[in-house]
């Protein structure tokens, strides 16, 4: 079982945790880089963190992602009290807010498998076991990262957790936003995703009911622990 540090900021700024994240998935690169250099002398072990938090009102746009898929002006984005930025991880135009569990794992794969569609697969896994937990059914929509209910179904299909990662030398950052108790109004400010002819959903609307995030982190944390084979400290 590998250790790995977890970390809850609660509620943080999304450029501040941006900021941290990228501190410490620094770090991380700079000595496996050190590490590969110097082959015949000391290595120095790398550290792997899971970090939980959620986000005032934000628009994060990536690499691949397209401007005009934010449908907000400044001035929208102030009367709506969010943010927006522009971002190296993978993937199009999401939403992140207070009600969402947002998920940063910075873990070096040398020490899971380097595999980044794996990667991809057991969070999506991890969220889908979450959901069952609450008797509600998920899985995934061909050619399309995240988590969806009704997938299959054009008429109904609805994703509930978006995902966008980054990664260099094996080791990532940014990760997944499941939606919890999200407003899911501020959805209706983007294209999410790209996608413009799916809905969005959250845990509570499907349940009829919010949930204890806390909670439902616990849940997540436990199904993360199992794929990963991880030990969270």
């Amino acid at each position: 079982m590998k250790e790995v540090q977890f970390i809850d900021w609660g509620l943080i700024d999304y450029k501040e945790a941006w900021d941290k994240q990228e501190t410490i998935f620094n770090e991380t690169v700079r000595i496996k880089t050190e590490n590969r250099d110097n082959l015949n002398g000391t290595q120095i072990p790398t550290n792997d963190y899971l970090i939980f938090c959620e986000h005032p009102h934000v628009y994060t746009l990536g690499k691949s992602g397209k401007p005009e898929h934010l449908l907000l002006d400044e001035q929208g984005l102030e009367d709506k009290h969010a943010t927006y930025y522009k971002i190296n991880r993978g993937g199009d135009i999401t939403y992140h807010g207070p009600g969402q569990i947002v998920g940063y794992p910075i873990l070096d794969l040398d020490h899971f498998f380097t595999d980044i569609h794996k990667y991809l697969r057991f969070l999506e896994e991890a969220i889908i076991l979450t959901l069952k937990e609450y008797g509600v059914t998920a899985g995934r929509s061909e050619g399309q990262t995240g988590v969806w209910l009704d997938a299959d179904n054009p008429w109904t299909a609805r994703k509930i957790c978006a995902m966008g990662v980054r990664c260099s030398r094996w080791v990532t950052m940014h990760g997944f936003a499941f939606n919890v108790n999200a407003d899911l109004n501020y959805f209706g400010n983007i294209v999410p995703c790209g996608i413009a002819d799916k809905a969005v959903t959250s845990l509570n609307k499907e349940l009829g009911r919010d949930v204890d995030i806390n909670e439902v982190k616990e849940v997540l944390k436990s199904k993360l622990s199992e794929l990963f084979e991880m030990t969270l400290s």
